[in-house]
């Protein structure tokens, strides 16, 4: 099967005798295939299908397009549908980035939108196009230049770019639109605000520039390391009220995500990968040779949930922990508010753990509410939906039985702390506690 996406464009398409009733035919094919894909979740280690079956078609579509351009544009291609191809593709890239947490994909992301906006692509038909799609490419592009710290030129130039195209289709788009597009140019302003101290600090992933080589790092002696585990999985999830966000990736998830990755490097010499002088639209989807390196292991396959309910948090986190690798080892970073009111000085842990002690009497046989005993929780949306929208220590129980690495970024983190000790060392609790204390990490 292939269908990992450097591998797509090894399909063969363009070849032989070909009418332009076959390109729109397989252009509305690839619009299905695409709202497939857009609809798939972004966890689990298992690649679907669809993205390979996707990634083949829009190549065939892009090769057709180089191959006999002149001949489409006379039968009615648009250059703002050749952007949407280019576009398309950037984003299979960009979802399988968010599937496998490879920054080349993302690399690989950035060069096709980078085409799209420097060969004006839908500015050309701007009277054919509707505002909102030039909006929404824009916007995703951002995201990807974010994510690839490119904060000096292009995430300013797409801010600008965003902004004077929302003043100019003020008069074109319905009020809801413009309100909802206005709304995320204040998210994009307050984001951008918050970020700009870090914009001449060292990078927040690993960097040949900035960081020794993988070998000079200091490893765990043998004597030491007996179980071998690598960090392999992570999962992000934040929420507050009127936080710092842009669309789902919240500021604190942003700077995270950062952290737990490498820097593409390899034979990193291409800063843009394509010549903005080249109009034949010959950008070639194949440049993960040039930005990966075998000398850094891979990323861990990190997973995003922005304001999930208590369920699908539990749903995502039982799958990523049923296929956790034999030595793998999971994070999970949690940040959001606890109870309102809870914001003072957090009481010594180890008070709280010596005192949970005095709870636990073993001839007491009277049944005990877990979550009443972990007191306080952290929400993960609006509190109107109390029980669906927070999360306890104790909601975390049953994934201790793998590797886990806590990281619980609240004013409420020491309830968690003690809260899973009160539960391992319950007498109610019938769990063998040498193997939590070995795979809990907090």
């Amino acid at each position: 099967m292939s269908s990992s996406p450097h591998q797509a464009p090894q399909a063969q398409a363009g070849a032989g005798s070909w009418t332009a009733e076959q390109f729109w035919l397989l252009l509305d094919k690839a619009d299905r295939r695409f709202a497939r894909v857009r609809d798939l979740p972004l966890f689990g280690r298992r690649e679907p299908d669809e993205y390979g079956k996707a990634f083949r078609i829009y190549t065939q579509l892009w090769r057709m397009q180089q191959e006999h351009r002149s001949r489409l544009l006379d039968a009615g291609l648009r250059r703002w549908q050749v952007g949407e191809i280019a576009a398309r593709i950037a984003h299979l890239y960009y979802s399988q980035y968010q599937r496998t947490s490879d920054t080349a994909l993302l690399s690989e992301a950035f060069v096709f939108y980078h085409a799209v906006l420097d060969r004006a692509y839908f500015l050309a038909d701007a009277d054919h196009l509707a505002p909102t799609k030039h909006l929404r490419f824009l916007a995703r592009f951002l995201l990807v230049a974010l994510l690839l710290a490119r904060r000096v030129h292009t995430v300013p130039r797409l801010a600008a770019h965003i902004r004077t195209l929302l003043d100019d289709s003020k008069k074109i788009l319905q009020e809801a639109e413009y309100k909802e597009w206005k709304h995320v140019v204040q998210e994009i302003t307050r984001f951008l605000r918050a970020d700009s101290p870090f914009m001449n600090m060292r990078p927040l992933r690993y960097s040949y520039t900035f960081d020794p080589t993988p070998d000079m790092l200091p490893t765990v002696p043998p004597t030491v390391k007996k179980r071998g585990l690598v960090l392999s999985d992570a999962m992000l999830c934040s929420y507050y009220q009127n936080e710092v966000k842009f669309t789902d990736l919240t500021i604190d998830v942003f700077r995270m995500l950062q952290c737990l990755e490498w820097d593409p490097c390899g034979s990193f010499a291409l800063s843009n990968g394509y010549s903005t002088h080249d109009e034949g639209g010959q950008i070639q989807p194949n440049l993960l040779k040039d930005l990966r390196d075998a000398a850094l292991p891979p990323n861990p396959l990190k997973t995003i949930l922005y304001r999930p309910s208590v369920t699908h948090f539990l749903t995502v986190l039982a799958t990523k922990c049923e296929e956790l690798p034999s030595n793998g080892m999971m994070l999970i970073y949690l940040s959001g508010a606890g109870e309102v009111g809870s914001s003072g000085p957090c009481p010594d842990t180890n008070d709280m753990v010596v005192n949970s002690f005095r709870k636990f009497d073993i001839s007491n046989t009277s049944t005990m509410s877990l979550k009443e005993d972990n007191g306080l929780c952290i929400w993960l949306g609006c509190r109107e939906g109390e029980g669906s929208n927070c999360i306890y220590p104790c909601d975390l129980i049953p994934f201790t039985r793998k590797p886990l690495f806590l990281v619980i970024d609240s004013n409420v983190s020491y309830s968690f702390k003690a809260g899973l000790f009160n539960l391992i060392f319950s007498s109610q609790a019938t769990i063998n506690m040498e193997y939590f204390l070995w795979d809990i990490y907090i």
